[in-house]
This record gives structure tokens, C-alpha cells and sequence, in this order.
């Protein structure tokens, strides 16, 4: 991934220095090597990991991306992009984009199941479980007013 380097990142960090570093714990460090999206880092003789301040920009980048819920093979495809600065823009557009209308139906999902669960509950008695509208609903979809309301992933 080329990045512009900024000034005063830190260099030749422990693996536990660039967790510090970039808010990511070490085992999400060691993942991401092992699934490609950090490369893995020279060791030192005794085998322990050194980073660079490359290391902490694209852990940044891949922290960041998460963050905003972008899927790890998104941020692959980005990160593979970003290589060639030169290139147009058009691919990652199109990622954000993609992701864009996915937060959204996201979003819309999770409006029906507010609406939903307010519903059961304003036609709740406060009696008993016998007469309990939460649990009639729950039992039977066919009482609720969104055909498809569940959870998004």
C-alpha cells in the first residue's frame, strides 16, 4: 500500500508497541497477517516482530475501514488500489458506494424492528405472561407488521 509517509510515525515498533499505537489488540494484529491484509513484518534474530510506520499508517487504514464496517475483503480490494495512486478512483467509489447502499438497508431493517417492538409494546397490558402481547407476538410473525424485520448482519 503506498502511503505518503507522515511525520514523526513511530519505527522499528513490538508488536505490542503498534497495538498501543493503533488501538488494535495484538491478536487482531497477528489475524490480519495471517489473512494478508498486513504484511508480515521482519524479525528480529529472536523472531520478534518489528513494524514500521508503513505498518502503523495501513493498520490505521485497516482500523479505520473497520470501523466504518467496511468487510475485510472491501478493505483488501481498497488497500490493493491505494497502490497505485496514480489510478482512478473509480473502483474504490464503487466499494463505498456498494457498502453505502448496504449501510442503508442496514439501516431500514433495523427501522422496522424499532417499529416493530415499539408496536408490541404499546399494546402491552402490563398483565400477566397469559395475556402478554410481547410474547403473542413473538410466537406468531403473522401478527407482526413487517414481513421481514430481522436482525441485521
Amino acid at each position: 500500500m503506498e502511503m505518503s509517509m507522515r511525520p514523526n510515525l513511530p519505527e522499528d515498533l513490538s508488536i505490542g508497541a503498534l497495538s498501543e499505537a493503533t488501538g488494535v489488540n495484538i491478536e487482531t494484529i497477528r489475524y490480519y497477517e495471517k489473512i494478508g491484509l498486513l504484511p508480515p513484518p521482519p524479525r528480529t534474530e529472536g523472531r520478534q516482530r518489528r513494524y514500521d510506520g508503513m505498518a502503523v499508517r495501513r493498520l490505521r487504514f485497516i482500523r479505520h475501514a473497520r470501523d466504518l464496517g467496511f468487510s475485510v475483503d472491501a478493505i483488501r480490494d481498497l488497500i490493493a488500489m491505494a497502490a497505485d495512486p496514480a489510478a482512478s478512483c473509480s473502483g474504490a467509489d464503487a466499494i463505498a458506494r456498494a457498502h453505502l447502499k448496504d449501510v442503508e438497508r442496514r439501516i431500514a431493517q433495523l427501522a422496522a424492528l424499532r417499529d416493530e417492538i415499539a408496536r408490541m409494546l404499546d399494546h402491552c397490558g402490563d398483565g400477566t405472561i397469559a395475556d402478554c402481547r410481547v410474547i403473542e407476538v413473538l410466537a406468531d410473525h403473522g401478527q407482526c407488521l413487517h414481513e421481514d424485520h430481522r436482525t441485521p448482519a
